[in-house]
């Protein structure tokens, strides 16, 4: 009875072929959609003007205050004991105080004095 049985064969359609790549052309189609959304919201919302990063700006980039006088390193090596502990809350707790007295829902966060940004003095 086995032997008699004939193998049937089902004829795919052009979608049920080739379904594979038409996920993959989809997904890169959504992609290069949103890419380009934001991209376009990156440039129309000013945020390209912040980003020094950006080859036009390696002389602007420069010119740039790097004043890193108040900052203190920790130690990222060493005993840990209660005086390095007590160390790191103070060098902490001074960043923290600094962090929260800016006030991110205030009208300019991105102030450069609020950014601790100066310009450099001549």
């Amino acid at each position: 009875m086995d032997a008699n049985k004939e193998a049937t064969t089902v004829e795919l359609g052009f979608w049920d072929q080739h379904r594979f790549l038409i996920l993959i052309g989809l997904a890169i189609a959504v992609a290069l959609v949103l890419v380009t959304i934001s991209m376009a919201l990156y440039s129309s919302s000013g945020a390209i003007q912040l980003d020094l990063s950006r080859p036009g700006y390696k002389a602007v980039t420069s010119q740039a205050a790097n004043d890193e006088s108040s900052f203190v390193d920790y130690p990222t090596s060493g005993k840990l004991d209660a005086k390095a502990i007590n160390d790191f809350k103070t060098l902490y707790d001074t960043q923290a105080a600094k962090a929260k007295a800016v006030d991110a829902f205030g009208g300019d966060p991105l102030n450069p004095d609020t950014l601790s940004i100066s310009a450099p003095q001549n």
